[in-house]
């Protein structure tokens, strides 16, 4: 059986203003980690606010781990010549939860397709260059549901395990949610449902 791929990368922080100039048209880069669709929109309208005397808004952005889903948007400019020259580089940058948007500032001369497409192109790169890009490891989520007599027995697995609590409710009744690495989790899974008094389901 071959290991299930379990890591992704993504940037670790926001860049934002990376500029590139090209026959008077100022292109403004911005790169940020995202969870969502409402991170995107937050993000847009940021960038449209500080930014608000420019022509276009273009961006792309991949998000998911198992399974991704991404959007484009050319903001105005001839179709494919902005948003997916963009996403193109999130693909060579082999990156997920991350928007690129890329501002422009009309020099008064025509780039032509072309001339857009590598303008769209080169500043999303000079974007994700400046960025630093880590590695993550895709993690499942289980509830531990015990009494507070198994309490030892649950925390023994846990630390020795090395897992990771996310969250903790320790009363008579206690639940335990933890994240574990993917390629882990049908092993720590079989683990806690094997001990009497536990019941572990994934989130």
């Amino acid at each position: 059986m071959s290991a299930t791929k379990d890591t992704y990368k993504t940037i670790s922080k926001a860049i934002t203003n990376i500029l590139y100039k090209e026959k008077n048209s100022k292109f403004f880069g911005f790169v940020y980690p995202v969870l969502n669709e409402t991170d995107v929109k937050q993000h847009l309208e940021a960038v449209k606010k500080e930014h608000h005397a420019a022509r276009h808004w273009c961006y792309a952005y991949q998000i998911g781990t198992s399974q991704t889903k991404f959007r484009v948007n050319d903001d105005g400019e001839p179709n494919n010549t902005a948003g997916m020259p963009i996403y193109g580089q999130i693909q060579s940058f082999d990156v997920t939860n991350t928007l690129i948007i890329v501002v422009r500032y009309f020099g008064g001369v025509k780039l032509g397709v072309g001339g857009l497409i590598q303008a769209y192109k080169t500043t999303a790169q000079l974007a994700l260059e400046s960025c630093k890009i880590v590695e993550k490891t895709i993690n499942i989520e289980f509830s531990i549901a015990f009494e507070y007599k198994n309490m030892n027995t649950v925390m023994r697995v846990i630390k020795e395990k090395n897992l990771t609590i996310v969250h903790q409710q320790l009363e008579l009744s206690c639940i335990i949610i933890i994240a574990v690495r993917k390629r882990l989790a049908e092993t720590i899974f079989k683990i806690f449902d094997a001990n009497y008094g536990v019941t572990i389901k994934e989130i």
